[in-house]
């Protein structure tokens, strides 16, 4: 099985999840006249990302680690959203992204060495372990992050909703 077949399938199904869950979250806020801002700066502790930088590093993820995988130029993406659709139209344009990759572009990737910067350091992967060592489970912590800070503030979401199966 192909790098590409594991990668951009499993982004892009947790990424229409995420779609889902912010769309049920504007419908909530909606239907309960209360402000988006509520949902957008909630964490689950203290020292724990917003809800806001959890949808966007849970983009990030996919998107980088998919041109990490395919050699080309890692995208940068400006932390500007201020509402639940920009958050929506941030994950839109990530899956996007990676679903403009190709089986072809991934090809090789197993075995090239990749270095990714991670804070003050730099980390040092091939393709298998940058994907099932680093980048799937960060996309799927902060995927699953922003869902429970919405679970945990009152959305009726649930596991379909995350899964995208709905």
């Amino acid at each position: 099985m192909s790098l590409h077949a594991v990668a951009v399938p499993t982004f892009l199904q947790t990424l229409k999840g995420l779609s889902t869950v912010i769309g049920k979250a504007e419908a909530h806020c909606e239907a309960k006249k209360i402000s988006q801002e509520a949902l957008l700066v909630a964490r689950l502790f203290p020292d724990m990302f917003t809800f806001t930088r959890q949808v966007q590093t849970a983009s990030d993820f996919a998107a980088k680690n998919c041109a990490r995988l395919a050699n080309v130029e890692v995208p940068s993406f400006p932390d500007t959203e201020t509402s639940l659709a920009e958050l929506k139209a941030r994950v839109a344009t990530a899956s996007n992204y990676v679903s403009g990759f190709t089986a072809k572009q991934f090809e090789g990737a197993e075995g090239r060495e990749m270095v990714v910067p991670a804070g003050s350091r730099n980390l040092t992967f091939n393709g298998v372990t940058l994907l099932a060592n680093f980048a799937f489970p960060n996309f799927f912590f902060h995927a699953t992050t922003a869902y429970d800070i919405l679970r945990h503030n009152g959305i009726e979401i649930g596991k379909r909703d995350f899964l995208g199966m709905t």
